[in-house]
C-alpha cells in the first residue's frame, strides 16, 4: 500500500469539518479510532503486535524475539492541531516496511513500528505521558491521579478504553527497543533541504501560575481598590514575553482557567499555564527566574498572590553523536539541526536507548495549528530516508 494511500485512510480519521484540525486527546474516540485503524494495518501485514499497560504499542517484524530497531512515534494531537505531528512518523513506519519488503529485503533485527500514547498531553496535561509511564519517569500512582479537564481520572480512561489500570507501569516494552528512530515534521522554519536529522531537544517546561485575588462587582469596585489577579496575569504574560526575546528563548501562555468566569465579576483566581523552553538548562532556569520575579512584584502592587508550580520539567536530549553521524552518513550528509519541541524519543533517550530523530521539511514553519503541512515529495523523501536508515540499522 502506497504512501498516500495510507496518508488519506490515516488523515480522514477525526478531522473537524469546520477548522480542517484534530482533537485527539489521549484514550478518546477519535485518538482510539487512529489507534484501531493502525491496529488493522499491522494485522493485514502480520506484524506481532505488542502493548503495555498504558496502551503503548510495538508491531514487529521479523522472527527473532531479542531486541530490535525500533521507528514509529504518536497518534494523538493538540487541541486542534494539525494532521502531521505524530501521525507522519507512524504512517512513514508502515510505509518504509512495505519499501523494505518489496525489495526484499530480511532484517538481521527485528523492526518495531510504534504508536506511544498521550505524548502531547492535551487531555491530561502531561507530556509524552505514555512514554514517561514506560521508562518509569512517572510512576503509575501519580499517572493514575491525572485527571482531564472534564474530572475524568486516567484511570476511568483506560477502563473506559478497554485497558487495564492495573498493569501501569515501566513497559516491557522497552527491553526490546534495541535503537529508537522516530521521524517527524519539523516543527518551526529551521529546515531547508526535505530531511534532517536532530542533534538535540532544548530543555523545556511547563509551569502553573496561581495567581490569587478577590472576587468583587465589576460595576461597582473603583479600580483603586480592587485586587484583580487577571491584571497581574496579563503584566506577566507581557513580561514573559519580554523575557523570552531577551534571552533568545520561548515562553508562551496558551491555556487560562478563570474563577468564577463572570463578565460582570472581578475575578477571585487566575490560573495560567506557561510553556517555557530555551537551548540550555541556565538559560531556560533564569528566564523563569526573570518571568517569577516580575510576576511576584507585580502581584504585591496588585494585592494578589502567585504560586508557580512546575507539572513537568524535561532536561536537554543530546543525541549520541556516533548514531547521528551514522544517519547522516547513510543520507549523504543530510542537515543537523535542534528541536525545541518534546518528543518521545527525548524521553527514550534519557532512558538509556540509542535514539534518533529525522525531520520531514515543513515550509510554513506552522504547526499545532490546521494550518501545519509538509509536501508530499517531501513526506515521501522521509520515507525513503527512513527506509536506507532502518536498513542500515537491521542489516
Amino acid at each position: 500500500m502506497s504512501f498516500e494511500s495510507l496518508w488519506a485512510d490515516e488523515s480522514a480519521i477525526g478531522r473537524s469539518p469546520d477548522t480542517g484540525g484534530y482533537t485527539r486527546g489521549g484514550w478518546s474516540p477519535t485518538e482510539r479510532e487512529a489507534t484501531h485503524w493502525f491496529l488493522d494495518q499491522c494485522a493485514a501485514r502480520n506484524l506481532q503486535v505488542e502493548s503495555d499497560g498504558i496502551g503503548n504499542l510495538i508491531a514487529w517484524w521479523g522472527a527473532s524475539d531479542g531486541p530490535g530497531v525500533v521507528t514509529g512515534s504518536h497518534l494523538d494531537s493538540v487541541i486542534d492541531g494539525g494532521a502531521f505531528d505524530g501521525p507522519l512518523g507512524v504512517v512513514s513506519a508502515l510505509a518504509a516496511v512495505d519499501q523494505l519488503r518489496a525489495e526484499g529485503f530480511e532484517p538481521g533485527v527485528p523492526i518495531g513500528i510504534g504508536a506511544f500514547v498521550e505524548e502531547e498531553g492535551s487531555r491530561f496535561g502531561m507530556p509524552c505521558l505514555g512514554s514517561r509511564v514506560a521508562a518509569g519517569v512517572l510512576s503509575a500512582e501519580k499517572a493514575l491521579q491525572l485527571k482531564d479537564r472534564a474530572g475524568v481520572g486516567l484511570e476511568e480512561a483506560l477502563d473506559t478504553a478497554g485497558l487495564d489500570p492495573a498493569r501501569v507501569g515501566p513497559s516491557p516494552l522497552l527491553r526490546r527497543m534495541g535503537t529508537f528512530v522516530e521521524l517527524h515534521v519539523e516543527q518551526g522554519r529551521g529546515l531547508t533541504a526535505p530531511v534532517g536529522v536532530a542533534s538535540s531537544i532544548w530543555p523545556h517546561g511547563r509551569f502553573r501560575f496561581t495567581f490569587g485575588g478577590e472576587a468583587n462587582h465589576a460595576g461597582t469596585t473603583l479600580m483603586e481598590d480592587r485586587h484583580d489577579p487577571m491584571l497581574t496575569y496579563a503584566m506577566t504574560a507581557l513580561a514573559a514575553n519580554k523575557q523570552a526575546r531577551l534571552a533568545g528563548a520561548r515562553a508562551t501562555f496558551g491555556r487560562l482557567s478563570v474563577e468564577p468566569n463572570g463578565t460582570n465579576a472581578v475575578p477571585s483566581q487566575v490560573t495560567a499555564w506557561l510553556d517555557a523552553r530555551a537551548a540550555d538548562t541556565a538559560t531556560l532556569e533564569s528566564l523563569l527566574a526573570a518571568i517569577t520575579k516580575q510576576a511576584t512584584e507585580r502581584a504585591e502592587r496588585d494585592g494578589t498572590t502567585l504560586e508557580v508550580t512546575p507539572e513537568s520539567v524535561s532536561p536537554i536530549v543530546d543525541f549520541p553523536a556516533g548514531l547521528r553521524d551514522r544517519l547522516v552518513n547513510v543520507l549523504d550528509g543530510a542537515p543537523v539541526l535542534p528541536t525545541g519541541a518534546g518528543h518521545d524519543a527525548g524521553v527514550f533517550s534519557d532512558a538509556g536507548i540509542p535514539t534518533a530523530m529525522l525531520f520531514v521539511r515543513n515550509p510554513t514553519g506552522i504547526s499545532h495549528s490546521p494550518a501545519e503541512y509538509a509536501e508530499m515529495d517531501d513526506c515521501l523523501a522521509g520515507v525513503d530516508a527512513l527506509a536506507a536508515v532502518l536498513k542500515d540499522l537491521a542489516k
